[in-house]
């Protein structure tokens, strides 16, 4: 059994407003109206790097929610992100044509209950930028929660992104900026990797830490922890290591190493 002290025992809960994000980044890419029914209903391209959502959601804690609230009928091709990364699924059909989905009233009473049910909750992140959850930000902190917020940079209510402990704009997140309309801007940008996939996740584990905790100096130890929150699979044999030790060793040339108060650090050249 893997100890973990009492910080690492409180978990995380991720909400996402999908609708509200991806209308974001459609419209700061198509320079239109997202709402107009001709774009709306209508099967939506990918826009949404969902992954690096949950990475940043899982270096906060063990994600034990995960929750995304949606139209998914024109959401499909979001198929395979979504369920590499184990979102659950809330279908909410509008009751008329030009109406609102409600994603973000059923978000904040999910929220607000779930905060109250589980104590094991420490952290909770709701991906939106409307002035709409600003209440729910109020309950959260009132129950002693931490709150995340992220949302993207030219719709986000400030007001909002002011009311959570912590704002994260997904530009920033991501690495992207607007870009004209065109083909490639269908697909999120990835940040270049380096090609042993061993080597990737070790290099956004510390990253991940460093982002945290504001620090880029890491302990060692803590890496393993944030890799297995990341891919719950992991297993450094099948990359040709014979242990997580070994692992390091070999991944010395891409950090460098110190002797911390109760382990060694690291941190990314």
């Amino acid at each position: 059994m893997i100890k973990r002290d009492s910080e690492e025992d409180r978990s995380v809960a991720l909400y996402w407003d999908f609708e509200n994000l991806h209308a974001s980044l459609w419209e700061d890419r198509q320079d239109d109206s997202y709402g107009k029914t001709d774009n709306r209903f209508k099967v939506q391209e990918p826009l949404v790097d969902v992954q690096a959502i949950v990475e940043l959601a899982a270096s906060f804690g063990p994600v034990a929610i995960n929750r995304a609230y949606c139209n998914w009928q024109y959401f499909g091709r979001y198929r395979d992100a979504l369920l590499q990364n184990a979102v659950e699924l809330i279908q909410l059909f509008p009751p008329g044509g030009s109406a609102k989905n409600g994603a973000d009233i059923k978000l904040c009473l999910d929220a607000v209950e779930d905060v109250g049910r589980f104590s094991h909750i420490g952290t909770v992140i709701v991906v939106g930028g409307d002035s709409d959850f600003m209440p729910v930000s109020q309950k959260i902190k009132a129950a002693g929660r931490t709150l995340i917020g992220i949302g993207a940079r030219k719709s986000t209510n400030r007001h909002w992104a002011k009311s959570c402990h912590e704002f994260r704009y997904y530009e920033s997140l991501t690495g992207t900026a607007s870009q004209p309309s065109d083909a490639a801007a269908a697909q999120p940008a990835q940040p270049a990797q380096p090609a042993d996939p061993a080597a990737a996740i070790f290099r956004r584990a510390v990253h991940l830490l460093a982002e945290t905790q504001g620090d880029p100096w890491v302990n060692k130890g803590s890496i393993w922890h944030m890799i297995k929150r990341l891919d719950s699979t992991f297993d450094p044999k099948e990359h040709g290591y014979a242990s997580f030790r070994a692992m390091v060793k070999a991944f010395e040339p891409m950090v460098e190493v110190r002797d911390g108060e109760s382990d060694q650090v690291v941190r990314l050249r």
